[in-house]
């Protein structure tokens, strides 16, 4: 990172006086015709301050008033001018990620400083760029200050459009698009669009951190004027002197919009010096394709990292659910060997107090993990911008990427802080059903003030609203750092020319153009990185041509492949091509595309470029689970295969059983197993008589050379649970009834809320069970004695995986009568022994109530839940 800052003084704003009052006007450097002006007012007659700004002729903001009150002034009105000074802002700086990695900023900047009644002093700070204007307040004084609230507003023509979204604290509401004065009552999410004749201005705000609080825009319909309110309309407290947030304004065409850095020019530098560890990168995202089950199962989160090195991706994320396994060291070492980082999602919660950051940060980062989505601060309040510098300040400190979710809309964050790598703020993939012109609003709007965490390529979940081809072009058209690709492996693999694409596109670039669209109708983009461009395109419509100039190109020929929507799947064409061509690209019904430009050379036939890539591999195991006698055997079979990207050298596959145990058959071997090949083989394992009651783990392992030699392994556990003579388990009956709150009773998992066995193993204060019943309250179920048992016994409590979030109790009736009941039990209270005598019973109710604070997180286990005969 490098930052040089220019500060030359320059002559006053142009001053005019009138019996109405003082105006100062301050224009773009360069003073153009047709350039950017902000003309600060300040009224004769009741010392009032307004803003207005002007491209060209033209206005684009009417005056809006400006001012503060804190709890010892009102700064909105009796205001005296005292002096201004204007001076040059030029810097230049390298970002992480983003539209544009190295950027330049001119900015003339005027500050007026005006004393209010009983002599409180107020300075107004005003820049104006070539993309934009901006303003914040200086309280030029020492000590406490409280402010209240802002007087800040703009006002636009009552029919200019309007592209706006509802505000919520985590910015995920639907952009749409009405006029300025129809809009209605409510609050408004920054950033949010207006088009004033030819002109665009994209209001948001910029350099917030815990000394101030985020801000939305408030509206009566019916008016053109929008009000600057913060955050739960709450005063902010702050040590003096104090600078406000940059109220901000990208002011231009469309393509000024989108390609703008303002609001990232205007926030504070980096406050990291040695930014080398700081990678983005694309990123396997398992979410939508399995949800909380899928994160806690080993064997799912393997899979996602192999992929990633099977096509050359930096990461995989694992999402909420991990935190109930034990498996994190094991897996971050597996990918650490196959090149792959891992990301690990946290609830802003577990990290809200030094001391939970103090343990976690430096446990996860010692175990490998490479960086943190840290999700639902869903606040932009004083306290939580606090937070933010302080997780901010600790996560850098580790050397750990961040990604927000739940979070804030980007405010020049990235600049100050360049781990942060991507934020969610955004109505995303995980939605389900985007509909294609909201799709396509977003690069005018949200994307547009930086990184957007919208997680595409979701094929496998929701409804569709755009086509496949539409779809990959949003790894062009939407920027972030990291690019969290959502989608299930077999859906890539359904989509071969999306794996070849993907696999080339990088997620941050060297220069972005917007080659056309309209918000709510289409987006097409070009982006460079190093020698070649990335073009991507999606729309909201009929079928039809999209028409793509390519005059950004340099001179001489090019080469340029275009992936489309065909008959049967996406397709690529390749020609070639100079800057004064157009291409034509056909697109189907809310469709789009996705292409690669680079350099047409003498025997090139294609852009891509090398991926270093591992085979893709799969090891599966039969049956995951067994329950055997002692003195018996079990047989295993165990496959290896190579899926992608083979081959896979000197093969072997073997088996592990506990001691004691053994092991019939030997260990098979392959030289060579090319893609589509697989190893497999059945072994006999024999339990020994005097084998201990209770769970064992058989692993079958398969060890392998990759390409370049590397040695790698995975293994695949069958756990073998050795029943005790004499029992019964409640979970290997029939029920003869049941009922759950949240998804079926689960059989020997804890309750996972959606299908059956999405649940992780049982788990009560660091205890695994292999054997129980989990449910989730209020739950029932029955089962038939018949008079054939003594005594029924159970571990009861809250499975970990809700933390210490569930309450419920327990209860137990024989034959409709209660016989057993424990109190209110929590995720932090130890399990409770339940032994009841059952002799002569016909029917066992096993019942869990809500604990009274609501049927939620109420995960209810029922651990070793057994019937001795």
């Amino acid at each position: 990172m490098s930052a040089l800052l220019a500060l030359g003084t320059l002559a006053t704003p142009t001053h005019a006086a009138d019996r109405g009052g003082e105006s100062w006007t301050v224009r773009q450097p360069g003073h153009r015709p047709t350039g950017l002006s902000a003309v600060v007012r300040l009224d004769a007659a009741d010392g009032t301050l307004t803003l207005a700004a002007r491209r060209g002729s033209s206005t684009v903001l009417e005056p809006a008033p400006l001012g503060v009150v804190t709890k010892d002034a009102d700064l909105t009105s009796g205001l005296r001018f005292t002096s201004s000074a204007t001076r040059q802002v030029t810097e230049h700086y390298t970002m992480t990620t983003g539209k544009q990695l190295r950027r330049s900023a001119w900015m003339t900047e005027s500050r007026f400083s005006f004393t209010g009644k009983g002599g409180a002093e107020l300075d107004l700070l005003v820049r104006v760029a070539d993309d934009g204007i901006a303003y914040r307040y200086v309280l030029p004084v020492d000590g406490e200050i409280t402010v209240v609230r802002e007087a800040s507003a703009f006002r636009l023509p009552d029919t200019a459009q309007a592209w706006l979204a509802p505000y919520t604290p985590y910015y995920e509401g639907e952009y749409k698009q009405t006029s300025v004065a129809d809009a209605g009552d409510g609050s408004y999410a920054h950033p949010s669009l207006f088009r004033i004749g030819e002109t665009y201005a994209l209001i948001t705000e910029s350099d917030i951190d815990g000394r101030y609080a985020a801000g939305h825009l408030v509206h009566r319909k019916g008016d053109g004027r929008y009000d600057v309110q913060l955050a739960n309309g709450a005063a902010v407290t702050s040590t003096g002197p104090l600078a406000t947030p940059w109220r901000t304004v990208v002011v231009g065409d469309l393509a000024t919009v989108t390609e703008s850095t303002l609001v990232d020019d205007l926030a504070a530098p980096s406050r990291i010096k040695d930014t080398s560890w700081i990678r983005p990168g694309k990123v396997a995202w398992s979410w939508l394709d399995g949800f909380a089950p899928a994160q806690r199962s080993l064997t799912t989160q393997q899979r996602f990292v192999d992929y990633s090195a099977a096509h050359g991706w930096q990461y995989a994320l694992v999402d909420d659910g991990w935190k109930t396994t034990n498996w994190m060291p094991e897996l971050t070492e597996y990918a650490r060997q196959r090149g792959v980082g891992v990301l690990l999602w946290v609830h802003w919660t577990d990290l809200d107090t030094a001391v939970e950051r103090a343990e976690f940060l430096p446990r996860v980062k010692k175990w490998g993990v490479a960086g943190l989505k840290i999700d639902f601060m869903d606040s932009d309040a004083q306290e939580r911008f606090r937070w933010y510098d302080d997780i901010l300040r600790d996560t850098a400190r580790e050397k750990l990427l961040v990604n927000f979710h739940g979070a804030s809309v980007p405010k020049g964050i990235q600049r100050t802080w360049p781990h942060v790598l991507t934020v969610e703020a955004v109505r995303g993939a995980e939605y389900g059903t985007v509909p294609a012109a909201a799709v396509t609003a977003l690069p005018f709007t949200r994307n547009a003030v930086g990184s957007m965490d919208y997680t595409p390529m979701a094929f496998q979940f929701g409804t569709r609203t755009i086509s496949d081809a539409a779809e990959l072009g949003l790894s062009v058209v939407f920027e972030s750092g990291l690019q969290h690709f959502a989608g299930s492996i077999r859906a890539y693999r359904d989509r071969p020319e999306l794996e070849r694409f993907l696999e080339q596109v990088p997620t941050v670039w060297d220069e972005s153009r917007l080659l056309g669209g309209h918000p709510g109708e289409k987006a097409t983009f070009a982006r460079r990185h190093g020698d070649r461009w990335f073009l991507g395109g999606v729309s909201a419509g009929p079928r039809g041509t999209e028409d793509v100039s390519l005059d950004f190109l340099g001179g001489g020929r090019w080469l340029a492949e275009v992936i489309r929507d065909g008959d049967e799947g996406l397709v690529r064409e390749r020609r070639t091509v100079t800057r004064r061509d157009t291409l034509h690209v056909p697109t189907a019904e809310h469709g789009g595309f996705a292409a690669l430009v680079c350099e047409a050379t003498a025997g090139r036939k294609t852009c891509d470029r090398p991926v270093t890539r591992l085979p893709l591999t799969s090891l599966t195991v039969d049956p995951p689970r067994a329950e055997v006698d002692s003195g018996s055997s079990v047989d295993v079979t165990g496959r290896f295969a190579v899926e992608q990207s083979g081959p896979a050298s000197d093969v072997t596959l073997s088996v592990r059983a506990p001691e004691g145990w053994q092991v019939k058959g030997d260990t098979l071997r392959a030289d060579e197993l090319p893609t589509g090949d697989d190893l497999s083989g059945t072994w006999t394992v024999s339990v020994p008589q005097a084998a201990r009651e209770g769970g064992h783990d058989v692993v079958i392992s398969a060890e392998y050379r990759a390409p370049g030699g590397r040695v790698l392994r995975v293994d695949r556990t069958v756990r073998v649970f050795v029943s005790p003579p004499g029992v019964d388990y409640v979970s290997n009956l029939a029920f003869d009834s049941e009922r759950n709150g949240w998804g079926p009773v689960e059989r020997d998992l804890a309750n996972g809320e959606r299908g059956a066995s999405d649940g992780a193993p049982l788990s009560i204060r660091g205890t695994t069970y292999d054997k129980g019943l989990g449910m989730h309250a209020d739950a029932e179920v029955v089962v038939e004695l018949h008079g054939a048992y003594r005594e029924f016994s159970a571990f009861v409590g809250v499975d970990d995986e809700v933390g210490g979030r569930g309450s419920v109790s327990f209860e137990v009736l024989a034959d409709g009568v209660p016989v057993a009941t424990t109190e209110v039990l929590s995720g932090t209270d130890a399990a409770r022994a339940l032994d009841v005598d059952v002799r002569g019973v016909q029917k066992l109710t096993l019942r869990v109530k809500d604990g009274g604070d609501g049927v939620d997180h109420d995960h209810a286990d029922w651990a070793d839940a057994r019937l001795t005969a």
